[in-house]
């Protein structure tokens, strides 16, 4: 497998790389317009990856359902060593987001235990943390670490517990959690993009 990549240049030497994965049955383009949103000053190499499966009622995917919140992990485990081996070449510093399936993608490259290297800082939009067999998370030097988390009330698709328990799993060791709920179903809050915007440019400024 291999990954079908979307890339915005930065409109000058990158000052780092803003990736963000989209949701079940989308593409490389469904979130191409929020690399702008988030870095309208193009400070960032933006890139918006394929999922690397094709899988009924069609578009791409990262995993094939296995419920909620637990992928197949069929699907799943190629996929996250794929995007994990991919997100490693990449410069930093490594903004990582995602929409629903994107987002769990998000939260297990992120927080996942192994050799990968963490994202400078993780944006989730609702989605959830997985629970795959072998996925081990790894949740030490989270003190101070930035989160970005949005989710509508009204989800019919992943509930908006889902980000709750995300939220306090982060919070519990440390994180910073940017969290946000709003009333709406399964989409994205453009009221939301300002903080986000804020967010990202924030994670990328050195330490």
């Amino acid at each position: 497998m291999s990954l079908q990549v979307r890339e915005r240049p930065a409109a000058g030497k990158p000052q780092g790389t803003l990736v963000l994965l989209h949701g079940r049955g989308a593409d490389e383009h469904d979130l191409y317009p929020l690399l702008d949103a988030l870095d309208p000053e193009r400070r960032l190499h933006g890139i918006t990856p394929r999922g690397p499966l094709s899988l009924p009622p069609g578009g791409a995917h990262w995993y094939r359902l296995g419920g909620i919140p637990t992928p197949d992990a069929d699907t799943f485990w190629p996929s996250y060593e794929l995007l994990s081996g991919w997100l490693d070449g990449l410069q930093r510093p490594l903004v990582l987001g995602g929409f629903s399936q994107g987002a769990v993608m998000s939260w297990a490259v992120g927080l996942g235990r192994g050799p990968a290297k963490r994202p400078a800082a993780i944006v989730a939009l609702s989605g959830f943390v997985p629970r795959v067999d072998g996925l081990e998370l790894d949740l030490s030097d989270l003190q101070g670490y930035p989160a970005a988390i949005g989710h509508g009330t009204y989800d019919e698709i992943i509930s908006v517990e889902f980000s709750r328990e995300a939220r306090s799993l982060l919070e519990a060791a440390g994180a910073s959690v940017l969290y946000r709920e709003y009333p709406l179903p399964h989409t994205i809050d453009p009221g939301f993009i300002p903080e986000l915007q804020a967010f990202v440019n924030a994670a990328v400024q050195p330490k």
